[in-house]
């Protein structure tokens, strides 16, 4: 059995998507945000290549497949937003204003906590770009001399913890205006946060899609400014 599966060329994506199908069963049947789709995937393939003692390069050889989806699942983020231009032209500096205080309220927090527990410099450069999508998120860390791997788990958890606790959050500051809270999603936990704007109303999902795009290339000015700082 271990030795099919190491073989197959397919085995990670059907292990990839399957696991992510049952983390979307398991949030429609219990109704829970804590249910995130990606962190079932990810804790099922986890214990998945444990089990049958699969090396990593063997699953991700198998799994690099679904890399090729990634940018046009990314371009697809332009269609709610354009949908939405209208809206954007006419609230345009109400919006980049927030975009703005969104990627330096993401720097100026890691830089806060970096201060307080006494990280040193490569630690902090490895988490400022915690908010960003990965690839743009790995270009950072990599530029300013950061652990990649770790850059990379950091903007994965900060997706997941942005896409589960996200809008509960947006409630208890009393945040109801469309616009702010896919702004916000979208600036804090990049495609994560957008997909759940998505989820929430079209408004929400257009605006999460040009915070995400924005926050993205603004961060690679400011954390080049904040690495400085430490």
């Amino acid at each position: 059995m271990r030795e099919i599966l190491m073989n197959s060329a397919f085995f990670g994506v059907f292990l990839c998507l399957g696991s992510f199908e049952l983390g979307l069963y398991l949030k429609k049947r219990f109704k829970l945000t804590i249910f995130n789709p990606l962190l079932i995937g990810i804790v099922l393939t986890v214990c998945v290549l444990l089990l049958f003692k699969i090396p990593y390069e063997k699953f991700n050889a198998s799994a690099s497949h679904i890399s090729f989806f990634l940018t046009p699942i990314t371009v697809c983020l332009a269609v709610p937003l354009y949908e939405q231009l209208a809206l954007l032209r006419s609230n345009f500096l109400a919006i980049f204003a927030g975009l703005i205080s969104g990627m330096i309220a993401g720097l100026g927090s890691i830089y806060a906590m970096s201060v307080i527990f006494g990280l040193n410099h490569t630690m902090y450069v490895t988490l400022l770009p915690k908010s960003v999508t990965a690839p743009i998120g790995m270009g950072i860390s990599e530029s300013l001399g950061g652990i990649v791997t770790l850059t990379v788990a950091c903007i994965i958890a900060t997706g997941i913890i942005g896409s589960v606790f996200g809008e509960a959050l947006l409630k208890i500051f009393g945040i109801k205006k469309a616009m702010a809270k896919g702004i916000a999603l979208g600036c804090a936990s990049h495609a994560m946060g957008t997909a759940r704007a998505l989820e929430i109303g079209d408004v929400e999902g257009a605006m999460a899609s040009l915070a995400m795009a924005v926050t993205g290339l603004l961060t690679v000015i400011g954390a080049g400014i904040f690495a400085h700082f430490i």
